[in-house]
């Protein structure tokens, strides 16, 4: 089993409550829009999703409407042996905004680097573009 990391990031999204960004994250088509590719996806634990063209795949695990999301997680580069990765997302109302923080855990440390930067550029970046409009 190859040895794992854990990313931690925050972020605030100015003028964005947390039940738009929660929604827009489970919802295959906002989920597409938001990052500007192909996404499958609903809001129900047990489903399976997709992000980038299937890219990203994983399951729902636990949901909080508006408040928190629990996914497995894995990419078409996953090394082979390892153990799919989990995504929990959290989101608290701040100054008309919301914080939204990402744990991704046990990710094989050898891709940590590029999921931290990928979080970034694929996620954080586009989030705060869809969100402004």
């Amino acid at each position: 089993m190859p040895t794992t990391k854990t990313i931690n990031q925050t972020e605030f999204i100015a003028g964005v409550q947390p039940p738009t960004i929660y929604d827009a994250l489970l919802d295959g088509k906002k989920h597409g829009q938001l990052i500007g590719s192909k996404a499958t996806g609903k809001a129900e634990v047990g489903t399976d999703f997709t992000a980038w063209d299937g890219y990203i795949e994983g399951t729902n695990l636990e949901l909080e409407p508006g408040k928190r999301i629990l996914q497995s997680w894995e990419t078409s580069e996953w090394p082979e042996g390892a153990e799919r990765s989990l995504v929990e997302w959290t989101f608290e109302a701040k100054d008309g905004g919301t914080q939204v923080t990402l744990v991704h855990s046990k990710v094989p440390a050898s891709q940590a680097d590029s999921y931290k930067k990928g979080w970034v550029d694929f996620y954080w970046t586009p989030m705060k573009t869809y969100f402004a409009k």
